[in-house]
């Protein structure tokens, strides 16, 4: 199984898109990572899991799920950076790889001595990107296979025929 940790608000720093988003609405940024990540979850099967600092979101920490990523919100007093180091432990086994999305460079040798693999953000766009133009591939291949009628029909002919095919007519 492949894991991936994402340190939220290092991405969403790092993304010209979420970055220029969070200068608006933090949360807004936030959502919209989740949105990404859970196209990443979709498309490669990762279980994905975001951290986010508590600095900016005070309180006690908080963990859900939106979609099928886990996000988590640290304690008061924690780092992500604390966070994903512990759960990089925790998760870390011979069937687990773990990949660890952060720019930060000290993080990222720290998961590096841990067994993890990392992604910078940048790394984690260009990704992103792979798998939205894949995801879009996919999705004009399913349209062209739709079966066409045999006989040109016009869309509303299309339309009452529909219609009288589910006895709605």
């Amino acid at each position: 199984m492949n894991i991936l940790l994402v340190d939220g608000y290092n991405i969403i720093g790092a993304w010209p898109e979420l970055r220029a988003l969070k200068d608006h609405d933090l949360s807004a940024a936030r959502d919209r990572l989740i949105e990404r990540m859970a196209e990443y979850q979709a498309y490669t099967g990762y279980r994905v899991i975001i951290v986010f600092d508590a600095h900016f979101v005070p309180g006690t920490e908080k963990k859900f799920k939106n979609y099928k990523v886990e996000i988590i919100f640290t304690r008061e007093n924690e780092s992500a950076d604390e966070r994903i180091e512990k759960l990089a432990i925790d998760l870390n086994n011979i069937k687990t790889q773990i990949h660890v999305a952060t720019s930060d460079f000290t993080e990222q040798w720290v998961i590096f001595g841990q067994g993890a693999l990392r992604k910078s953000a940048r790394e984690l766009l260009d990704e992103m990107n792979h798998v939205n133009g894949e995801i879009e591939k996919n999705v004009k291949k399913t349209i062209e296979k739709k079966p066409a009628s045999k006989i040109p029909l016009s869309s509303e002919v299309a339309e009452i025929f529909e219609k009288w095919r589910r006895g709605k007519l």
